[in-house]
């Protein structure tokens, strides 16, 4: 889990949408509201980086013709994955 103090961000809901929330924790094993709505934006992150690396994916095979990967290509790889996450 994050080291990162939590901040607080105050929500209005409809009654209906606040009734489903408040089962969701209670059918589902939150421990609260917070914790629910966290999980989701968790959820949709994750699915915007898998969107995000699809379609990195696709422009990939879009591109033309293929070639094969050499040693070299995967070490300049590494490399930029090492930059990227020092960031």
């Amino acid at each position: 889990m994050s080291s990162n103090p939590m901040e607080t961000m105050n929500i209005a809901l409809p009654k209906s949408m606040k009734v489903f929330v408040q089962a969701q924790v209670t059918d589902r094993g939150y421990s609260s509201a917070s914790e629910y709505i966290r999980d989701l934006i968790r959820a949709d992150h994750d699915e915007r980086a898998w969107t995000a690396l699809e379609t990195e994916i696709l422009k990939g095979l879009k591109s033309g013709k293929s070639t094969p990967m050499t040693a070299d290509d995967w070490k300049a790889i590494r490399k930029e994955i090492h930059k990227r996450v020092k960031r």
